[in-house]
């Protein structure tokens, strides 16, 4: 991973905004390499999206924002609720399932995401 990227800014109303037209409350988000928090980023959530940076680089920006609604808009129709929908997005499965390993983020195989499809077919509970 690039020590220019990703950028942090904590503090902001970015996601306080985003989350009036969200399913979920907004703590963080990453757009590109810019991360909005509205606080202060533990260690653990700076790990996630610098996991969900290293996504977007290797879907080339503009496929992990399509594929994110993709996953989405399926995951909202098969489970009808937009929370779980969202647990079930295959770039937050892996996110979730590796934010407290600080190091995976750097350390992390090409498109690791996509093993946990097989995650996505039999759970409903949302858990990654």
């Amino acid at each position: 991973m690039s020590n220019r990227f990703p950028i942090f800014i904590e503090n902001s109303k970015i996601p306080v905004w985003l989350s009036r037209i969200s399913p979920i409350e907004i703590g963080a988000i990453t757009m590109g390499p810019l991360i909005f928090s509205r606080g202060t980023m533990s260690e653990t959530t700076k790990n996630h999206e610098a996991i969900h940076w290293q996504q977007y680089k290797e879907c080339l920006i503009i496929g992990f924002l399509l594929l994110y609604f993709i996953f989405w808009l399926v995951g909202l129709v098969r489970y009808r609720s937009g929370t779980i929908a969202y647990r079930m997005i295959l770039f937050e499965q892996e996110a979730y399932s590796n934010q407290s390993d600080l190091t995976y983020a750097e350390d992390r195989k090409l498109y690791s995401w996509v093993k946990y499809a097989n995650n996505s077919r039999g759970s409903r509970s949302g858990e990654g």
